[in-house]
């Protein structure tokens, strides 16, 4: 074991089980090949309802004059249930509720958060995932989470409005607002009412009036506010290029003056309902006075009568990044939302007009006139419940390089309206892409829950009872392969960078964990090029039913290694409880080995032990056949008295290969609290090379005790 590259409790010497000799083995990993592909999500709407029922025989695209060959073709119709699972990355459904606060009313913001959170909890799937965004003069457009599929993130976000993202929780990749625990996330400080009050207070502060200005200063005003707001979201749909998939934007807002775009003359609508506050005020004059010395605002007669010619071109550019980024604008005009009757008709500024430009020129429409907002969304949702994913396989193109598609449907009855994803970017490599971009690409994929990467890896997962009684200390390793993760010529020092998060039934993040590592290849190069990185972390995780996913990246390079597991947590203490199978790894002293960095409280015990000796468990061992090989059962409340196991060999495909060959030696006595622990020996049967999974149930004096199972492989004969 090499003492240089482990950290914490994996420090100690002497890291070798001491029960049965068995041979080394070369380690073997599950992988893929990334396979250039383009899918392209369509929606077929007629009379306001999805088309069902259609084929791949129903659709022709196109590249310009040139008609693609559609390779793939996959039906999403998210009222199934069978939509639950299977779905491909473009065929989920993608929200992102976005609220302007510079060009809405505090008190309309407040009261369209509560709608949208009625959206979220009650309206949208299971399969959608939800992100936050806000946008104000003060910072912009800004990304408070992420596309999750966890609701209670969304709804500590939604109390959250107002505030800047400080990232308290320690995820780079924002799908993780608050860590916590229950129905609502809650950090040890703030309860969710003061967070809400909060976030009221910073509405309010965000979302003033406007100072009594002349009717020039005014239109200077919404003009230079419409181009800022123009720009940022702008940059805010070019952040979610990165991410596959149709992103439908609910954008709450009562929209910027439509004088603006059409003209009208008069004054430029009301000020007291444009919701800008005296610093912007100020910015804004900072810069109209910019814009003068630049001769690039001039407010003149003919502006005053047809509108601006830079702000509807400013518009124009934000919409044209919308649709390449393939999002589309549902805007959701939250003007009738105010309290009390405070704003009589015709007091508008007259920003439906905008916000109806804004729906129409990426594809979506104005939901407007509705005291009951969740209602009247909810139709948006039936509308984007049935998605067609064309696929095809694209010519190389140039680096970044945008390529407009369009699709026709045969033979569409009058009314239809087809709404597809309307071009594509070539592949960019990865070092040119922007830190978001990466983060974006990398929480799309884990979200997606699908394996894949050029990096072949392997990760085990062991539920031990914690020391608190809610919570399990779930040990993680992770294995990735050290020729595929270093790539060609890596840097001196490589950057690592690895995410796991574990999400329930529901969707819900319960824990995750995140390390970026700085690998010295001086020293750790040797190590990662003979076998590879292990890297040992841990969750807390509450009973229940997991999809662990985890992935590994080179932070330079991009090559990475995303693999899905199923997790149980057992409930401790309501019966017995069988950890997997775990196959020590006669092999441990090749790889390069780190442990997460402290996460504070006392640090746990090393649970992997046998003999009172530590050991590294293999996250996938590869056995030969006929050749048997140690093997650590751990369990608890198994009762007292004699243990037999019985064990199934399971072939790749669920059917039963063969049975036997698992038997116990020896089991150590349990402490207080503390896990029965097993020596055992399994020899593999007279097998074919392949993946295999091997069943091992225990049985007492009572009867069976408990089952569990974990993968192993069948190496070929040298």
């Amino acid at each position: 074991m090499r003492k240089g590259f482990l950290l914490g409790w994996l420090g100690a010497a002497g890291l070798a089980l001491a029960m049965l000799p068995a041979p080394a083995a070369a380690q073997t990993f599950s992988g893929s090949t990334e396979v250039v592909e383009v899918e392209v999500p369509v929606q077929v709407v007629r009379d306001g309802q999805p088309v069902r029922g259609l084929t791949a025989a129903d659709f022709e695209l196109y590249e310009g004059r040139q008609k693609l060959a559609i390779t793939g073709f996959h039906a999403v119709d998210l009222a199934s249930p069978a939509a639950r699972g299977g779905v491909p990355p473009a065929g989920r459904r993608q929200l992102l509720l976005l609220f302007d606060l510079a060009f809405s009313n505090p008190k309309a913001v407040v009261a369209a958060r509560e709608a949208a959170r009625a959206l979220v909890l009650k309206g949208v799937r299971p399969g959608d995932l939800v992100g936050v965004a806000t946008y104000s003069t003060a910072h912009g457009s800004q990304i408070l989470l992420g596309f999750t599929s966890d609701r209670r993130q969304v709804d500590a976000a939604l109390d959250a409005l107002g505030a800047v993202r400080d990232d308290r929780a320690g995820d780079p990749l924002r799908l993780v607002l608050k860590r916590g625990a229950g129905d609502r996330p809650q950090l040890a400080g703030p309860s969710v009412e003061a967070d809400t009050a909060r976030s009221n207070e910073l509405i309010d502060a965000q979302g003033g009036q406007l100072a009594n200005l002349g009717r020039e200063s005014t239109r200077a005003n919404e003009k230079a506010a419409a181009t800022a707001l123009t720009r940022a979201n702008a940059q805010l749909a070019q952040m979610l290029r990165s991410l596959p998939g149709r992103k439908q934007i609910l954008y709450f807002s009562e929209g910027f003056n439509s004088a603006l775009l059409t003209g009208g003359g008069g004054p430029a609508g009301n000020p007291s309902s444009l919701g800008i506050g005296a610093d912007a005020v100020a910015q804004n004059q900072d810069a109209l006075q910019q814009d003068r010395a630049n001769r690039d605002v001039v407010l003149s007669d003919s502006e005053q009568d047809f509108g601006s010619t830079q702000t509807v071109n400013a518009l124009e550019r934000m919409l044209e990044e919308f649709r390449r980024s393939d999002c589309v604008i549902q805007a959701v005009d939250i003007g009738g939302l105010r309290a009390g009757g405070e704003q009589a008709p015709g007091a508008r500024n007259g920003g439906q007009e905008t916000l109806l430009t804004m729906a129409r020129g990426t594809g979506g429409e104005l939901v407007q006139n509705s005291n009951d907002l969740a209602g009247a969304m909810s139709g948006i949702l039936d509308r984007t419940s049935v998605t067609y994913v064309l696929s095809f396989q694209p010519e190389k193109g140039k680096p970044g390089e945008y390529h407009k598609l369009r699709v026709e449907l045969k033979d569409a009855p009058r009314g239809t309206r087809v709404s597809h994803r309307p071009g594509y970017f070539s592949p960019k490599p990865y070092g040119q892409l922007n830190p978001l971009e990466k983060l974006f690409e990398a929480s799309s994929r884990l979200m997606g829950g699908e394996e894949a990467g050029t990096v072949p890896g392997a990760v085990l997962a062991a539920p031990f009872r914690g020391a608190a009684a809610d919570k399990a200390y779930v040990p993680v390793l992770i294995e990735a392969d050290g020729p595929a993760l270093l790539g060609g010529e890596p840097p001196a020092a490589l950057p690592v960078e690895v995410y796991v998060y574990a999400l329930d039934a529901a969707g819900a993040i319960q824990d995750f964990l995140y390390q970026q590592l700085g690998l010295d290849l001086a020293k750790a190069g040797a190590g990662l090029r003979q076998g590879g990185l292990k890297f040992v972390g841990h969750l807390d995780l509450p009973p229940g039913e997991y999809s662990l996913r985890t992935l590994v990246r080179n932070g330079a390079s991009g090559a990475f290694s995303l693999r899905v597991l199923p997790l149980t947590v057992p409930a401790f203490g309501k019966g017995p409880a069988l950890l997997p199978p775990l196959f020590p790894d006669t092999a441990a002293n090749r790889w390069v080995m780190v442990r997460e960095a402290p996460r504070g409280g006392p640090p746990a015990d090393y649970p992997f032990m046998a003999r009172q000796q530590p050991y590294v468990p293999a996250s996938r061992p590869v056995l030969a056949a006929g050749a048997e090989v140690p093997l650590a059962l751990v369990g608890y409340d198994l009762g007292a008295g004699d243990l037999k196991a019985t064990a199934r060999v399971l072939a790749a495909d669920g059917k039963e290969a063969a049975t036997g060959g698992v038997r116990v030696l020896q089991r150590e006595a349990a402490a207080a609290g503390g896990p029965d622990r097993l020596l055992a020996a399994f020899r593999p049967p007279a097998l074919p090379p392949g993946e295999y999974t091997l069943s091992v149930t225990l049985t007492g004096a009572a009867g069976p005790a408990s089952a569990t199972s974990a993968p192993f492989v069948v190496r070929a004969a040298h």
